[in-house]
């Protein structure tokens, strides 16, 4: 079982078993609705989901809602019934334990920015650079 919550605590969520899959999303709608390169994502059978808590919901494009609190703004679910019919996505980044499920594939590069393809390749600090 994984469990997680948005930024304030307001929406707090279980998830027991196994994803279907864990994978980074490049795709435009992801990247404009979490304000991030790449959104991480784990989709679960919607009865092996609690949600704790009254998220707002909204349709981001065809077929496709996004959840999110209302309080905070952390986004939280995803879910598209023609795509993924009785499935939900959870925002992995929302997760108690960050490295519970790590991802397997990264998916619609297509989408990803160009730069992307060197990100690994950018110098790192185990906290923010001085100077």
């Amino acid at each position: 079982m994984v469990t997680g919550r948005c930024q304030c605590g307001a929406i707090a969520y279980k998830a027991d078993g196994d994803p279907v899959h864990s994978s980074l999303c490049h795709c435009s709608d992801c990247r404009r609705s979490a304000g991030a390169p790449m959104v991480g994502w784990a989709l679960f059978a919607e009865e092996r989901v609690t949600i704790s808590g009254a998220p707002v919901t909204y349709q981001s494009s065809d077929n496709v809602s996004r959840a999110f609190c209302g309080t905070c703004g952390t986004g939280l679910f995803y879910r598209n019934p023609v795509a993924f019919p009785g499935m939900v996505d959870i925002q992995t980044g929302t997760l108690d334990d960050p490295s519970a499920l790590p991802p397997q594939a990264h998916i619609q590069v297509a989408d990803a920015p160009s730069w992307m393809a060197d990100a690994h390749e950018l110098p790192k600090f185990d906290r923010y650079p001085s100077g």
